[in-house]
């Protein structure tokens, strides 16, 4: 049979369940929005959270283009009548615990994001709860009315779709994509919607005169491969057409934890460093024994001053929790990488454990014995969930502290 090449091809099929049931709940500028809820003398000011580097900035503030993790001194001068405020971890956490009670009074499929954004599911509700998008208004309200704060939501056939919603919702709104009408919601966008394109993926697509979600799409994946690689193809080409079979997952667990430390400009030396580096440490190996898993994999990750960035990493011959062991793995990748931070300077400092699993799953030594509860780690746990964690610190931090601990979902 001939087929004339004039015919157009078939556009690819839209993969996704047959309502807008998917809710992703964003709460806006949260750190922000918890202060100018708590001190009502901020409202309609700009705010800065942070000390040395921008954590979190009001809508007013980022009017002045100001952004996370922007440094804070660049910060005052695009806004030199920003209010610079320091972080409230344990009030940020108190108000996520709140947020998600709504979330999970709405509906039980819950997954967690972060601590300022959620999906939930909210097929099946429409006899008790009513349409989606009345679920919707009523979790704004909610949210509203019970914590104070201001949240966004998108309702979508898919995760992808509702989170694009919400963002294009932001601030304080709320955004439904009416099923059969994704393309035209999706395609007059930026590419920067995508799941995945950030600053290099954004240029790369820039100079070959692609802005537009609808370009990339019309593109077709065989050229698109030619651009970016095969992998980055073949994601960026199936979110263009707004494929994204996931469904809403409760329950999981995290895959890695990490955090990290700013250091700034100025020159450091070695042993300040490490010290740091120990305090990275004892921080995670706290939120890993408090989750009950163990790691394998150690990380390192460095910012210099020239703004690249280089990572280590070291696989354990056991699956541990013990700090000290965790601490010998960190303290040798540090010292591999003492010669770049010689040449480079160092700005910031992270530290990551991969390849977790459940505690109760690790392989038992001969003679075969229980994990021991009386250790030190365990001790020192306990001290600091009693009294704070900063009750026991190591003396190489007295005066510059274990740094902000951001506060997390439960593992």
């Amino acid at each position: 049979m001939f087929v004339s090449d004039s015919v157009a091809p078939r556009r690819p099929r839209i993969q996704s369940r047959a309502e807008a049931s998917i809710l992703h709940a964003d709460l806006d500028s949260f750190y922000a929005s918890v202060e100018q809820r708590d001190q009502p003398w901020l409202r309609g000011k700009p705010v800065i959270v942070g000390g040395g580097v921008v954590l979190a900035a009001s809508y007013e503030a980022k009017a002045f283009g100001i952004r996370t993790p922007m440094n804070a001194g660049q910060a005052l001068r695009l806004c030199p009548h920003a209010i610079v405020v320091p972080p409230r971890m344990s009030a940020y956490a108190e108000a996520s615990k709140a947020v998600f009670a709504v979330f999970h009074d709405t509906t039980p499929v819950v997954e967690g994001i972060s601590i300022d954004e959620a999906f939930l599911d909210v097929s099946g509700l429409r006899r008790i709860s009513g349409e989606p998008i009345d679920i919707g208004h009523r979790l704004r309200a909610q949210v509203a009315d019970q914590v104070g704060l201001p949240i966004s939501v998108g309702i979508a056939r898919n995760k992808f779709l509702a989170k694009v919603a919400s963002a294009v919702a932001k601030p304080d709104g709320l955004r439904l994509v009416e099923p059969g009408g994704e393309l035209d919601f999706l395609h007059p966008l930026p590419v920067q919607r995508l799941w995945g394109v950030g600053k290099v993926t954004s240029a790369t697509l820039h100079a070959n005169g692609i802005t537009r979600i609808g370009q990339l799409a019309e593109l077709g994946e065989p050229h698109l491969r030619a651009i970016l690689g095969p992998a980055a193809a073949r994601h960026l080409f199936a979110l263009s057409w707004a494929r994204d079979p996931r469904r809403v997952e409760t329950g999981t667990r995290r895959r890695s934890i990490g955090a990290q430390r700013a250091l700034g400009r100025r020159p450091r030396d070695p042993e300040e460093i490490a010290a740091y580096l120990d305090g990275l440490t004892d921080r995670l190996g706290r939120r890993l024994r408090a989750a009950d898993r163990v790691c394998r994999t150690v990380v390192l990750r460095l910012r210099f001053d020239d703004f690249t960035r280089a990572t280590r990493s070291h696989t354990l011959v056991e699956a541990t929790d013990a700090s000290t062991a965790i601490r010998h793995a960190a303290r040798q990748l540090l010292h591999t990488a003492q010669p770049l931070i010689a040449e480079r300077g160092i700005t910031l400092i992270g530290l990551a454990l991969t390849n977790l699993d459940d505690a109760d799953t690790m392989q038992l030594t001969l003679p075969l014995q229980a994990r021991a509860d009386n250790t030190l780690d365990a001790t020192l746990d306990d001290l600091r969930r009693r009294f704070g964690s900063s009750a026991v610190t190591r003396a190489a931090l007295l005066r510059s502290g274990e740094g902000i601990s951001v506060p997390l979902l439960p593992d």
